[in-house]
């Protein structure tokens, strides 16, 4: 799954690298995500699969705060792609005739850039957070990962509550900030496709957002598995699960998603292919 994951992301990064038909917005916007799955998946993943295979799974401070960092950083700077990827078909299907203008290559630079800022913040503030409160008694961290809900559990003395509720809040605005941007888009798009006259224009108009959508519904939904979980004794066998669940499983099925579910991509893919192992009938 780990190398199927780069390998996906690496194959979409290419095929709209070399494709000029793919040269748009939406294409720029989905190589970006390509790219922080991949970083997420290289900065986090290696660390499990020694996890996995070695006896002795004691890590550093300073190895548990950037496994930290880059764990936020790329979770949140996917979240704030996905949502500028909402905003992307919001404009597409609603605002068609003034897409080239709201759309431009450089807004759509900046939007990327502030999406990787976004994410950088967010990482940097919980990380700094987090290593800056008193940590007493155990060592042992009851998760598979540097997770930071099992952190705040080691933490004591009179800032922690505090501090706790500070990194609560910062998770869960930028998480249902994006999560409420990309329903409000989506509010405006079937609101717009319903008045579509034709049964066929309804439904073709709505399959270009249907990977889009698709992705947000895994991602989300997975993410609630982990934080919106209910309280109560975990074993170390379920905490494992559900941290491999978020942290392979969604990067994993993002390109099959987007290669099976986008016509377009797809036959891209398959052009590609063609000129690099039959360039003679070509």
């Amino acid at each position: 799954m780990y190398l199927f994951t780069l390998l996906g992301n690496l194959l979409i990064m290419a095929t709209i690298w070399r494709e000029h038909s793919l040269h748009t917005p939406m294409y720029l916007f989905l190589c970006a995500l390509s790219i922080s799955e991949i970083l997420f998946t290289v900065a986090i993943t290696p660390r499990m699969l020694v996890d996995m295979l070695s006896t002795h799974r004691s890590i550093s401070f300073t190895a548990c705060a950037s496994q930290m960092f880059f764990s936020f950083t790329f979770g949140y700077t996917h979240s704030f792609l996905l949502m500028i990827m909402g905003y992307d078909c919001y404009v597409a299907i609603c605002h068609p005739l003034r897409y080239n203008v709201l759309m431009s290559t450089r807004d759509c630079a900046c939007l990327v850039s502030w999406a990787w800022a976004g994410g950088s913040i967010v990482g940097m503030m919980v990380t700094l957070i987090v290593f800056h409160l008193t940590f007493c008694g155990s060592n042992v961290i009851q998760h598979f990962l540097c997770h930071v809900f099992s952190l705040l559990k080691l933490t004591c003395g009179k800032e922690t509550s505090a501090l706790t509720m500070v990194v609560i809040l910062v998770c869960v605005t930028a998480l249902m900030g994006c999560l409420f941007l990309i329903v409000l888009s989506y509010v405006f798009i079937v609101a717009t496709i319903l008045r579509i006259p034709s049964a066929e224009g309804r439904h073709k108009t709505f399959s270009t957002c249907v990977s889009h959508l698709t992705i947000v519904i895994v991602h989300y939904g997975f993410a609630s598995i982990i934080y919106l979980k209910p309280k109560g004794p975990h074993s170390m066998d379920s905490n494992t699960l559900m941290a491999t669940t978020y942290t392979v499983f969604t990067p994993f099925l993002s390109p099959i998603i987007f290669s099976l579910r986008n016509k377009e991509l797809k036959n891209a893919i398959k052009r590609s292919f063609h000129r690099t192992f039959c360039p003679v009938s070509s």
